[in-house]
């Protein structure tokens, strides 16, 4: 059910192996910044929206990439290959966008009428996870480690946060308010969901929601004074984040029972941030942006925020501009372009989206 594909990353999943088996090094062993090192998962020139999902604990990476004279397709990256994800028949169009520790991939394919979340695993190969009764269109955003996942179905009634559980089956987690729709973009070992629930027409615009099974949906709020948030991840106890925003900008927030929603704030002469992702210990990753452009971001408790660009070690021909994930490990996915800065902070041209992993 899967397609190896060389592509360049043959050298990027040589150095992976390396990067797997060199010890931390005593100078960065002693010092008292967190520095990382870089492994270059090579370039991916047509990615589907610049982005990549994971890591999970082997260090495996999912996305979507156009390409391969084959369409439009979902892929998995592990240590040892690149393997392009068949999609679901008579597909031209896949992305996946979550990935657990056995390796267990969902996404989006296209089908004959409509976009279907799916499932998929080596030994089984891809499955339709199906829709609410009455849709036509679903799409899988996260899975946690007992095979749950977490997306939305869309028909005539309009876009609905679903779960789907290990055994297959679907179900609705509601709205809201009346009228709204609802995503879910990522679910715990718990069973716990984040989201965003709302409508674009409405004066509340979206807000980030928290599911659990006993409480059902939560509005989680937004930081004081905005109109609108969303949650992308969420952790074992239950932290939450993602970004609010209204008239004064956009912040990357943490969410927990105890705190409530607080800002992260931004780095240093930025204007705007968003947190993506969160492991387990709470260290927190993202993107803050200014006139210089995005930079990506780590946020713990102890330090705060840190720019990722400058936690990495030597000078780079490249630019950290967002980090997307981060396992329980400290191993941190991050997109890149080449940096092209010639002394005035402006880049004079695009590139193609770098992918990288950032080992602890």
């Amino acid at each position: 059910m899967s397609k190896h594909v060389r592509l360049p990353f043959v050298w990027a999943i040589f150095l992976l192996f390396a990067a797997l088996t060199i010890e931390t090094d005593s100078t960065h062993a002693a010092s008292t910044t967190v520095s990382y090192k870089v492994v270059d998962l090579g370039t991916l020139e047509q990615a589907v929206s610049g982005m990549v999902y994971g890591p999970n604990s082997s260090g495996a990476v999912v996305g979507g990439t156009v390409g391969f004279g084959l369409g439009n397709r979902a892929f998995l990256l592990k240590p040892d290959r690149l393997e392009n994800l068949v999609g679901l028949p008579g597909t031209d169009w896949g992305v996946a966008r979550g990935i657990n520790d056995k390796t267990t991939v969902v996404g989006s394919s296209n089908g004959a009428n409509a976009i279907r979340a799916f499932l998929w695993t080596s030994a089984g190969g891809i499955r339709d996870l199906g829709a609410l009764p009455g849709d036509s269109g679903s799409e899988a955003y996260g899975i946690n480690t007992y095979d749950e996942v977490v997306g939305y179905s869309s028909g005539p009634s309009g876009i609905e946060a679903v779960l789907w559980t290990s055994d297959g089956k679907i179900q609705s987690l509601g709205k809201l308010r009346d009228g709204d729709y609802s995503r879910g973009f990522a679910i715990n070992g718990g069973g716990d969901v984040v989201g965003s629930s709302g409508s674009s027409g409405s004066p509340g615009g979206a807000r980030a929601f928290l599911w659990t099974r006993n409480a059902g949906m939560q509005d989680l709020g937004t930081l004081p004074g905005d109109t609108n948030s969303e949650a992308f991840s969420v952790n074992s106890p239950a932290e939450v984040v993602g970004y609010s925003s209204g008239s004064v900008g956009t912040r990357a927030f943490f969410w927990s029972r105890s705190a409530g929603m607080i800002t992260l704030g931004t780095l240093p002469g930025g204007d705007y941030s968003r947190a993506i992702a969160i492991n387990d210990r709470g260290d927190v990753v993202g993107t803050s942006g200014s006139s210089l452009g995005a930079r990506a971001f780590l946020w713990t408790r102890s330090r705060g925020m840190q720019d990722l660009n400058q936690l990495i070690p030597g000078t780079n021909d490249f630019v950290l501009m967002e980090a997307l994930g981060v396992n329980n490990l400290g191993v941190i996915l991050a997109i890149g372009r080449d940096d092209d800065d010639h002394g005035d902070g402006h880049h004079h041209h695009e590139f193609s989206t770098r992918v990288f992993l950032l080992y602890p």
